[in-house]
């Protein structure tokens, strides 16, 4: 039987970095487009009501520098309806290398869609590779629990957009996300 595959990307490639994270050991929307009040001129993403269907597969991918004085952890993730929404797949409280200035990290998941409805399921898995220094980084598998469904409402429109919480809040340590790529696959 014939079959119709495509991929899309659901938002353009972001003119600019999403808003400095520095001085918190909050959770925030580090994503260019974010709805944090440092952030202007950019949409955040936004899947449409009914978008996602049974089968339907997005790919995010995130990449980022981060600095830091002292060893503080990090928390990093996609999230389906804000920070304040659903975890799709995070890490733990990850220890960062001491003195990082501007090292990157990329974060990559691959999500797909078991059940619709307003308590419909999702289903992902991805990296974090996080830098050591500024040419050598540890991959970390996301989520940081054992792979299991979420649950999410695919009935309201909802934001995706990439988290991050350092834990301890200093200015020396900051983090900018660069770019955030998230395509619809079927």
């Amino acid at each position: 039987m014939p079959a119709q595959f495509w991929e899309s990307l659901l938002n353009s490639p972001n003119p600019g970095a999403g808003p400095a994270y520095a001085t918190s050991a909050t959770l925030l929307d580090v994503s260019p487009g974010s709805a944090n009040p440092a952030q202007t001129g950019q949409p955040a993403i936004v899947l449409p009501a009914n978008f996602l269907y049974v089968g339907q597969v997005l790919r995010m991918t995130a990449y980022d520098v981060f600095s830091n004085t002292g060893t503080p952890t990090l928390l990093l993730g996609f999230y389906y309806g804000g920070v304040a929404g659903v975890a799709l797949a995070a890490t733990g409280a990850t220890t960062t290398t001491t003195a990082a200035t501007n090292w990157p990290f990329r974060m990559e998941m691959t999500s797909t869609v078991r059940s619709t409805g307003t308590s419909g399921s999702i289903i992902s898995q991805g990296f974090v590779d996080l830098a050591t220094s500024l040419t050598a980084v540890t991959r970390i598998p996301i989520p940081a629990t054992a792979l299991a469904t979420v649950t999410i409402d695919t009935t309201a429109a909802k934001a995706v957009t990439v988290g991050a919480q350092w834990g301890t809040s200093s200015g020396s340590n900051t983090l900018t996300c660069h770019q955030f790529l998230v395509e619809a696959m079927n």
